[in-house]
């Protein structure tokens, strides 16, 4: 592939990660694949990094985007970190990943370029490094979808089929997603940084970090414990915005958890149907310890992990380190809780503020619990006033309820009609349905039919618009004869 072809990619890529210190990374050559083959690409969010569509979708761009080739002068690159892995701290890195490096977009930001999937790193750890398509498709849709609701996320770019199988418990179609990230410093980064490196490895990351996503904070005299603020403040407004839609991370290990505030690694992750604070989609969860009701604690117990992690650079006495970083986490669940109840206000069409709210909320959520009523559609329900065909709303508990938010709702300045705005910009009509994105998987698996994939995502790309053709995927799934499940896409 020549210059000029590449410069009309539109790649303006840089390479800051790799000036940290080689602790925190392996380079690598590209790992091909015989038969790449583009399956979806992502146009809007390529013109949007300031790509030329057509020029990334020719046989020299699949060719990146399958790994085959790079962009002129790159070399990719592994990214080490560590983590827990619930509960249990292990070594990890990118073992199926490479980072090509950091576009500068039209807008002006810097964006990770990484393939996953691409083939072995110094960091598999026995795997072959490389992925199947469906779960590289999954996060291809989950992803656009969070991104759609509002949510901070990664995103995907493309996804290639490499034209190879990968053996799991059976054979599978391989594939190679192209995602993007604001960047893919973990928790688990620090972690590594301060397990396994120096003082001055810990200080560069976190330098980097600050340079890369807190600028502002960067010539604070104490600087470090602001990146724990800033942290953790982002973290609490992510969490908030899971629940308020239902979303089930699946796995919140360290590892998978962005200290830039993105939803990241979308593997066994789902969206609840029936309201229950212990749904648990994960096949390996067994425990339940990442199930809806616990994404703030856990969210907290990861950010303790970090804390622990800055300790070295928040205080030169150990013991005043601690209580500096107890008393920056001592404010995460009142973060959280603030944006929450922020969010469920304006899910019930409330501007303003009165100190039963929370009650008030919980009140709501324990009856839809008790009448197992599905969590989308109930607040889309009180949305549009269509409450019917439903045994909580014909239940007196639900309607002395109901009547405790009318007046609430009068008591308030703002109309009756902005209130019902208010309720249907924070209400989606449509989520990624569980049954809806196994179809779309299915189709595009099994029969190399994309077309329910494409629907699925046009739906999904303004799930407020609560148009007359999102009306088909607002249904929950038929009754199941066991649980839904999801996997890990390894």
């Amino acid at each position: 592939m020549n210059k000029k072809e590449q410069t009309h990619m539109g790649w303006q890529l840089d390479e800051s990660y790799s000036r940290l210190p080689e602790f925190f990374y392996s380079t690598f050559s590209v790992n091909p694949v015989s038969e790449p083959k583009l399956v979806i690409f992502n146009k809007p969010l390529a013109t949007e990094l300031g790509l030329d569509p057509d020029q990334l979708t020719s046989e020299e761009g699949i060719a990146i985007l399958a790994g085959n080739a790079m962009p002129e002068g790159r070399t990719p690159l592994a990214q080490a970190y560590a983590g827990h892995q619930f509960g249990n701290f292990t070594m990890l890195g990118d073992g199926r990943a490479l980072l090509i490096g950091e576009q500068l977009t039209p807008a002006g930001k810097h964006v990770d370029i990484q393939l996953k999937g691409s083939g072995r790193t110094a960091y598999s750890r026995g795997g072959d490094g490389r992925a199947a398509l469906r779960p590289m498709l999954r996060e291809y849709l989950i992803s656009e979808a969070m991104h759609g609701l509002g949510i901070p996320t990664t995103r995907s770019l493309a996804v290639v089929e490499t034209g190879e199988m990968v053996r799991r418990e059976t054979p599978l179609p391989g594939a190679i997603m192209t995602r993007i990230a604001d960047s893919h410093i973990r928790v688990g980064t620090f972690q590594y940084a301060a397990r396994f490196g120096k003082k001055e490895d810990l200080k560069a990351l976190a330098d980097y970090t600050i340079e890369r996503h807190f600028p502002h904070i960067q010539d604070l005299e104490h600087r470090y414990l602001a990146l724990f603020q800033e942290v953790i403040k982002r973290q609490a407004a992510l969490i908030a915005k899971w629940q308020l839609v239902g979303f089930i991370h699946g796995v919140m290990n360290t590892d998978n958890m962005a200290v830039s505030g993105e939803t990241i690694d979308y593997g066994p992750c789902a969206f609840m149907d029936s309201f229950d604070p212990k749904t648990v989609f994960s096949s390996i969860d067994t425990q339940g310890r990442y199930a809806y009701g616990n994404q703030p604690m856990i969210a907290g117990w990861n950010l303790a992990r970090f804390g622990e992690s800055l300790l070295p650079l928040l205080h030169d006495t150990p013991e005043e380190a601690v209580s500096i970083a107890q008393t920056e986490l001592s404010k995460y669940i009142a973060l959280f809780e603030s944006n929450w109840l922020a969010g469920m206000r304006s899910k019930l069409g409330l501007f303003n503020t009165e100190e039963k709210d929370s009650a008030f909320v919980e009140e709501l959520l324990n009856l839809m619990h008790k009448y197992s009523t599905d969590y989308t559609n109930t607040f889309r329900a009180l949305t549009f006033n269509k409450l019917v065909g439903n045994e909580l709303f014909s239940s007196n508990e639900f309607k002395a309820w109901h009547s405790s938010w009318q007046a609430r709702l009068e008591r308030q300045e703002e109309t009756v009609e902005q209130s019902q705005q208010l309720m249907r910009d924070s209400n989606p009509a449509v989520i990624p349905r569980n049954h809806r994105v196994e179809e779309a998987l299915e189709a595009a698996e099994f029969k190399g039919d994309y077309s329910a994939l494409h629907k699925l995502l046009a739906v999904l790309a303004n799930p407020f618009a609560h148009s007359a053709e999102q009306d088909a995927y607002t249904e929950p799934p038929e009754p199941m004869s066991g649980p839904y499940q999801t996997f890990c896409g390894t």
